[in-house]
């Protein structure tokens, strides 16, 4: 991704786009994340973090749907992203979604904000 740059990618039942926010690339998936779409998520978190951007802030508002898949695919973001000295925030998350969170304990990896302003200011 280059800075500055939008993008966005579209399979089946997800829609995602990618956009930076200063130090922060701000991935937005809509729809539903799951074993079909997961990589359409994976490919463009990968990608910024191989662009340099080590701060992730997925905005989970517009996300009705994940499974353990799309949970694998932030939880290995969050490793990549540690690993090089940043982390991913998640925003928003819908009640269907931060179940799935909560039932597995994935919650207590991530730091969840309730806004986007709060996650990028954070």
């Amino acid at each position: 991704m280059d800075r500055g740059t939008v993008g966005s990618a579209h399979r089946g039942r997800l829609l995602v786009e990618v956009r930076e926010q200063g130090p922060s690339a701000v991935v937005t998936p809509a729809g539903e994340l799951d074993h079909h779409t997961a990589d359409l998520l994976r490919e463009p978190l990968e990608g910024c973090l191989a662009d340099g951007y080590t701060r992730l802030v997925v905005d989970c508002s517009r996300l009705e749907f994940c499974d353990s898949t799309g949970l694998n695919v932030l939880l290995g973001a969050r490793l990549k992203a540690d690993a090089q000295g940043g982390g991913v925030h998640l925003v928003g998350m819908r009640p269907v979604v931060a179940r799935v969170f909560e039932i597995t304990g994935a919650e207590a990896v991530f730091t969840v904000h309730e806004t986007l302003e709060a996650a990028l200011a954070d």
